[in-house]
């Protein structure tokens, strides 16, 4: 059976100051984020053997290309702020890994942590999938201690045309945040969070839409976007509305970021719950 949605990146391990190794990177939350809200979910990526953790991911179908080794971040969080280093690199992700079946998917989001794929990722879907990006891999680079930084992202103008949605954080612009209106030139939807300050959407001439965030105590930031991410997709592909979907987002979101791991991904139930709390 096709997978209703699609995430296509690398699994990571990621490092903890104790030693301890957690499954992590955006096909990891965003794919446990769909299955929770009660989609049929497949993942594209490439990761070794020993990959850690694989009953989170449980019911969720995975294609893996071989690779020697995992890609592997330490992340490092300080007053809100996450310093991270890349330790490990998988193999890359070419079209060819990608079942025939599968292009006809209802939903696709591309999550590139570490440029894993390029832009002919981009070609291979039917036309009427919700094709989306999440860019934060072309958005960042890193230097021979493995300290990753934002970068300006040389392959939007090829990238962004070709996809339905954008969606990044304030922390993947970095010092560039003056890309942001040629990305708004670029693509037909782009949807910024912002962290306590909710989200921002934007279209091609129109005025932008601020949604608010649900007040929540924040346990563990990792995950939170590619949770949004998910979230916005499946409620805008169910209602295609903005304003439902981002508010879906970031009630998703809140619940993601007040509990610990990726085992604690919210459900449809709980975040409708969280809305309802709200209205």
């Amino acid at each position: 059976m096709v997978p209703d949605f699609i995430v296509i990146g690398h699994l990571t391990r990621d490092e903890h100051p104790d030693g301890r190794y957690t499954l992590g990177g955006a096909a990891t939350f965003a794919s446990i984020a769909a299955r929770n809200l009660g989609y049929r979910v497949g993942i594209v990526t490439a990761a070794a053997d020993d990959f850690p953790e694989p009953q989170l991911l449980h019911d969720i179908e995975i294609v893996r290309v071989p690779s020697s080794t995992t890609t592997t971040f330490r992340n490092l969080y300080q007053a809100g702020h996450r310093t991270q280093y890349v330790r490990d690199i998988a193999a890359p992700l070419t079209p060819d890994a990608v079942p025939l079946a599968w292009r006809r998917a209802k939903i696709v989001l591309l999550g590139p942590l570490v440029g894993e794929m390029d832009h002919t990722m981009l070609d291979i879907f039917a036309s009427d999938t919700l094709l989306a990006v999440s860019p934060q891999g072309w958005m960042r680079r890193w230097d021979e201690l493995g300290r990753v930084r934002a970068q300006a992202w040389q392959a939007a103008q090829t990238i962004l045309p070709r996809v339905q949605v954008l969606i990044l954080s304030e922390e993947d612009l970095g010092g560039y945040t003056e890309r942001l209106s040629s990305y708004i030139a670029l693509a037909p939807l782009v949807v910024l969070t912002r962290g306590e300050h909710g989200s921002a959407i934007y279209r091609q001439r129109e005025r932008p839409l601020d949604i608010p965030a649900f007040p929540t105590q924040i346990i563990d930031p990792t995950g939170a976007g590619d949770t949004f991410a998910t979230a916005f997709l499946i409620r805008y592909h169910e209602t295609h509305d903005l304003v439902q979907a981002a508010r879906f987002a970031n009630a998703a979101a809140s619940l993601a970021i007040s509990s610990v791991g990726a085992e604690n991904m919210p459900t449809r139930a709980q975040v409708q719950a969280r809305l309802n709390a709200d209205a």
